[in-house]
Formats: C-alpha cells, sequence, structure tokens
C-alpha cells in the first residue's frame, strides 16, 4: 500500500490546497529538497554524538535558522549547487554498485 495515494491522505490534500509531485522512484536528483541533506548531514549529524534528542533538535533547528538567514550567501550558494550536481551525477547508478559495468573479455 502507498500511503502517499491513499484516500485519507488525498482527502487532506485536497481540504488544504496541496498538490502531491511524485518524482521516479530512485530519483533523488529530481527532487529539488535532496540537495539540502548533503549540508544539513554535514554541518549538524556527521562526527556529532548528541546525548538525547532534544540536544539534535535544538542543534536542527539552530541550522535551519542559520540557513535561512545566510540564504543568499555566495558559499552556501555553491554549496548547494555542487551538492546539485553531484545527485544528478548519481541518477544513472544504482546505489551499492559500480556507476559503469566493464564487459568481460570473451575466449576466442
Amino acid at each position: 500500500m502507498n500511503l502517499h495515494k491513499n484516500a485519507k491522505i488525498r482527502a487532506w490534500c485536497e481540504k488544504n490546497n496541496v498538490e502531491l509531485c511524485f518524482t521516479p522512484t530512485y530519483s533523488s536528483w529530481a527532487n529539488p529538497i535532496e540537495c539540502h541533506f548533503g549540508p544539513l548531514r554535514d554541518f549538524v549529524l556527521n562526527n556529532s554524538d548528541h546525548p538525547n534528542h532534544t540536544i539534535l533538535t535544538r542543534r536542527l533547528h539552530a541550522y535551519l535558522r542559520w540557513r535561512n538567514t545566510h540564504a543568499s550567501d555566495p558559499a552556501l550558494r555553491e554549496r548547494l549547487r555542487r551538492e546539485r550536481a553531484r545527485l544528478r551525477a548519481e541518477r544513472h547508478r544504482r546505489w551499492g554498485r559500480p556507476a559503469t559495468q566493464i564487459p568481460l573479455a570473451t575466449a576466442a
């Protein structure tokens, strides 16, 4: 069962004037929000040891406040541009597999 397409979700969307836009499976490169997860991971989650969920939530909110305050920062825009490019480059790869398959030479 697809949770995003059931009658309850569709009714809520209609009531709240929300349009769901589905992206193809395995197409994170097509979702505009995906490029924001890399910097969020880098600045908040990587190499961290948050003692509890409350502290983690506070740090996530602090990052989001900083991010929204510095939305036009050139360095941040460049980081997001590189993250979008990285995601687009992955679109032809299957997770856990090499980027290209090299055919094996056949014996004559």
